[in-house]
């Protein structure tokens, strides 16, 4: 189940309303929505690969993915990764009681597609046999206080070997605490890939988020009317699933995992993706004529060369109708100028 309804703010200016995140050629030379659709046909089923979006990309997704439409699951209002996870879990296990779900967030980047897949069926066996929620937890290289981390708890036993109760979910660490996870241990990123049957879910959803399983529920069925999602959507509360479940529930395990994933989540963590550094910057797109620092990453457009002097630690962003100039480690607040913007009515560049 792929999830395709983020906005990708902190990536503006190249990450618009129209043309988010997922379907932007970041970096590996594809889309990162083109590269989660591989990474989940790697493990799913030929009829097993479906899509949750908002009304305004229904059409290209369909058309990236060549999903068939009952498959592309439309959310007729954002209300968060929660709701959307209960609208698949319940459509899917319509179809198929006992299916298990790999939830993909579509703007994540992943090369090792043989780990991966060989750690999501892992964990997809433990949940086709236990009613838990597991989620994969990628052992940290850095202290990086932009994810959240998980803590690890005990093994679950012989019979699940790989798998560890979740002893906790940590908010998004200061650079004290990121140095003191990273060197203690015992501590993972948490990258928001979750693995878990569609009942378990639902049981799960209707005990910790009373709230949003009542308003859904009347989507739990095989004919389930498009007035009847606008319904559900219009009352159902806005949450994540980490708060609203898995930081409440006692059934959540996890599967540390060693390949290499990044959320690609802001200019920075493009930046550390493709090896700016001190005295190094790299180029995404566009021309950069001159830089005489280095350390700075630009995104520029075709036939306008950018020069920077004497700067260094700067995201370059040029998308033609708007600039971004930015200090790496302050690109997690670039969505504060997405919220400015459409406050002041500027939808013709968010």
């Amino acid at each position: 189940m792929i999830l395709a309804g983020g906005a990708g703010e902190r990536f503006w200016p190249a990450s618009r309303s129209a043309l988010p995140k997922p379907f932007l050629r970041v970096v590996g030379g594809r889309t990162l929505l083109d590269a989660t659709v591989a990474r989940a046909r790697r493990v799913a089923t030929r009829d097993g690969v479906w899509a949750v979006c908002g009304p305004e990309h229904a059409a290209p997704i369909r058309r990236a993915t060549r999903l068939p439409a009952p498959r592309v699951l439309v959310e007729p209002q954002r209300r968060n990764t929660a709701a959307a996870i209960a609208l698949a879990a319940m459509r899917v296990e319509a179809t198929d009681p006992e299916a298990v779900l790999l939830v993909l967030p579509a703007d994540h980047y992943i090369p090792d597609l043989r780990a991966f897949a060989a750690d999501v069926r892992r964990a997809a066996r433990a949940a086709a046999e236990e009613p838990v929620l597991i989620t994969l937890g990628v052992q940290p290289t850095r202290p990086e206080t932009g994810y959240g981390y998980i803590r690890v708890g005990d093994p679950v036993g012989a019979a699940h070997p790989g798998l560890f109760r979740v002893r906790r979910f940590v908010e998004k660490p200061d650079p004290g605490r990121a140095r003191s996870y990273l060197r203690r241990g015992g501590y993972l990123w948490n990258a928001g890939i979750f693995v878990w049957s569609a009942r378990a879910i639902l049981a799960e959803i209707e005990r910790c988020a009373p709230d949003l399983y009542a308003v859904m529920a009347p989507l739990r069925g095989r004919r389930v009317s498009a007035a009847a999602v606008r319904r559900a959507y219009g009352r159902a509360p806005s949450l994540p699933i980490d708060t609203a479940v898995l930081e409440r529930s006692r059934r959540v395990w996890t599967r540390p995992v060693a390949w290499h994933w990044t959320d690609v989540g802001t200019w920075e963590s493009l930046a550390q993706e493709l090896g700016v550094e001190a005295g190094h910057s790299r180029i995404v797109a566009g021309e950069l004529a001159f830089d005489d620092r280095g350390g700075n990453l630009l995104w520029g457009q075709p036939g306008r060369p950018v020069a920077l002097l004497g700067v260094e630690g700067l995201a370059v962003v040029d998308a033609g109708d708007a600039l971004l100039v930015a200090r790496l480690d302050r690109s997690n607040e670039v969505r504060e100028i997405v919220k400015a913007l459409k406050a002041r009515g500027r939808s013709d560049v968010t």
